[in-house]
């Protein structure tokens, strides 16, 4: 679908959903009831956004903020002098970056790159960003509303929203009780969200890589590869085609124990021409089904010696001993490439028999392929590999058992990889001392815990906080355009 047609129908549903709420309210027989509706369950509709706030959780999180509250203490600690190193380390980043950018010596990959469906990121992955950016969510907010807890700040309530196509969640703390306590403690419940950021950044890295182990009671590797997902209406689907758990060992003659293996496979084939196969002359004449009559030229590369009235058979060319010219033989397809393979005619030897190796009568560009897979007889491909090679999804885990899903380990894996880099992002994003970011209020924060006695003023210390907010503002607006602009060059 156009990207057009998908900015159209989302900018659709919002404008459905606002003026339907819009009338709703308005409308004397059903506005009491609707209002109703919406304090109750706690939602919320305004233009391109969908919020839903409630206090259900708060005896969840008074549960979970005095549990052990030494050692949540030290927890919080920890993120605290996290949150202070992030935050160096991003705005030296992005100092860098601008600083190289000015300098025409711009790095090779931007620290902060926006993700944009249908431009940079594919339309079969867009469920794990919105999955991703809304489990980075919740868990940020969960850590402020636990440090809260813990540090004696009421917690009102927890929500989350959807911003045209981008959900989030926010944690609503007592203004009040968060401004009288310690800056320590305020640092403790500013840092948390990053903090569980980069906890969850450790903790993905640490899947990834037990992974492979975990999957051993179910899966295999090493031997083979499983399809994932074919490609409807593709050369291999249908009946005779690849289905979903099927295990791939071979392309032609060449192993395929993994995905590199493939990969490695698929050029390969493309590299070199298709092969032969051996076959005696007498059996080439008898399974022979071309037309007596049919003149063909020596010099074509590609034709249909079989005048196309047959699926199951293909042209293949030869050389005889006695000709220096190409001969073509319509042959079944399939007990033809059942033979044993060969390269050269020489391959084909056997004393007192008058063998020739058969050829594919393809063009430059085409393949007949041989996918063995766990499913008999083997899949025969004619076409481009780089056909073939697109019109499969496959995995390095082999299901052990029929009932044991395919692409699972794939999902995890690519889940797991999306909370690094999407976490990682918020860490540096939310760190940088930046106008509504988390970043401010540890800055305010930390310049109270650390000047206080130095810089007793109170203006001068505001001061010093407002130049720190008004770089770091721009700081991260020059590298959002900066990346912005060489996303559209």
């Amino acid at each position: 679908m156009l990207q057009t047609t998908w900015i159209a129908i989302v900018l659709g549903v919002w404008s459905s959903m606002y003026l339907l709420d819009a009338f709703l309210k308005s409308h004397k027989s059903w506005s009491r009831h609707y209002i109703h509706f919406l304090d109750r369950t706690g939602l919320a509709i305004s233009i391109c956004q969908l919020r839903w706030y409630s206090t259900f959780l708060n005896r969840t999180f008074v549960r979970i903020g005095q549990w052990r509250p030494n050692f949540l203490k030290v927890w919080f600690t920890c993120g605290v002098v996290f949150g202070l190193l992030a935050m160096l380390l991003s705005m030296f980043l992005l100092t860098l970056l601008v600083i190289n950018t000015f300098r025409k010596q711009p790095v090779e990959q931007q620290v902060l790159t926006p993700v944009m469906p249908g431009i940079n990121l594919p339309a079969s992955q867009v469920s794990y960003y919105l999955l991703t950016l809304l489990v980075c969510g919740i868990l940020h907010e969960v850590g402020h509303a636990v440090a809260a807890v813990r540090e004696q700040v009421r917690v009102n309530g927890f929500g989350l929203f959807l911003l045209i196509l981008y959900p989030g969640a926010y944690v609503d703390l007592y203004t009040d009780h968060l401004q009288v306590v310690s800056p320590i403690r305020q640092l403790r419940i500013y840092c948390a969200g990053v903090w569980h950021n980069f906890v969850i950044v450790i903790f993905s890295v640490i899947m990834l890589v037990l992974l492979p182990y975990l999957w051993i009671p179910m899966y295999t590797s090493g031997n083979a590869v499983a399809v994932t997902y074919v490609t409807q209406n593709s050369a291999v689907s249908g009946p005779r085609g690849l289905s979903v758990g099927d295990s791939i060992t071979s392309i032609s003659g060449c192993r395929v124990r993994n995905l590199d293996d493939w990969t490695s496979c698929i050029s390969v084939s493309m590299r070199q021409s298709s092969l032969g196969h051996c076959m005696a002359i007498d059996l080439v004449k008898s399974l022979d089904t071309k037309d007596r009559n049919l003149s063909i030229s020596g010099k074509l590369e590609s034709l249909d010696c079989c005048n196309g009235t047959s699926n199951t058979h293909l042209c293949f060319r030869f050389h005889v001993k006695t000709s220096p010219e190409n001969k073509y033989a319509c042959l079944p397809a399939r007990s033809t490439t059942d033979r044993p393979m060969c390269k050269f005619q020489s391959d084909c030897y056997i004393p007192s028999v008058d063998m020739v190796c058969v050829y594919p009568a393809v063009d430059n560009h085409t393949r007949l392929l041989q996918v063995h897979h766990s499913r008999k007889p083997p899949l025969l491909f004619l076409g481009h590999p780089l056909d073939l090679h697109y019109s499969v999804s496959l995995s390095n885990f082999v299901p052990r058992f029929s009932f044991v899903p395919a692409g699972f380990p794939d999902v995890v894996e690519t889940f797991s990889k999306y909370l690094i880099s999407l976490s990682g992002a918020l860490v540096i994003l939310n760190v940088v001392p930046c106008y509504a970011l988390d970043g401010q209020w540890i800055c305010s924060a930390f310049i109270e815990l650390s000047l206080r006695s130095t810089v007793p003023d109170r203006d001068t210390r505001g001061i010093i906080f407002t130049v720190i907010l008004l770089y770091g503002t721009g700081l991260l607006f020059v590298n959002v355009v900066i990346a912005m602009w060489t996303l559209f060059t």
